[in-house]
């Protein structure tokens, strides 16, 4: 099966480099599945999971935003912050979750940045169902 090379990289640096048979992923405009030879795009991605499947197992790498580049034989994802999904501290990401949580019920604090709870949130969940299997 043809393949092509999977680069996702942060800020600090990358986190995986591959060569894989699909990636699929949540893009701001829905869900994208991308295989080698797909047309070249760049796309604004949401917070979630990117799946690369290769050789009949998926691998995850949990993603809080960033952009998606296709090109034919290569996928760049360049997000904010990334983790493989062996790599998630599900603890850490508990006691994200919790903050947010107590943040968000802070309804009558002014200086509480709900939107920023919020995204807090979406990311510990994130990483949690990644790490969970729960996708």
């Amino acid at each position: 099966m043809n393949t092509m090379k999977v680069n996702v990289v942060t800020p600090d640096g990358p986190v995986y480099e591959s060569d894989v048979e699909m990636v699929s992923t949540k893009a701001q405009t829905g869900e994208l599945g991308i295989m080698p030879g797909h047309i070249p795009m760049v796309a604004p991605l949401q917070i979630g999971a990117v799946r690369l499947k290769k050789g009949g197992n998926t691998e995850f790498v949990a993603v809080s935003g960033g952009f998606l580049e296709v090109r034919p034989d290569t996928v760049t994802v360049l997000a904010q912050t990334a983790e493989k999904s062996d790599n998630i501290d599900v603890e850490r990401a508990m006691r994200a979750k919790e903050r947010a949580e107590q943040r968000l019920r802070e309804k009558q604090q002014e200086n509480v940045d709900f939107r920023r709870a919020e995204l807090a949130l979406q990311r510990a969940i994130n990483r949690i169902s990644i790490a969970q299997g729960k996708l």
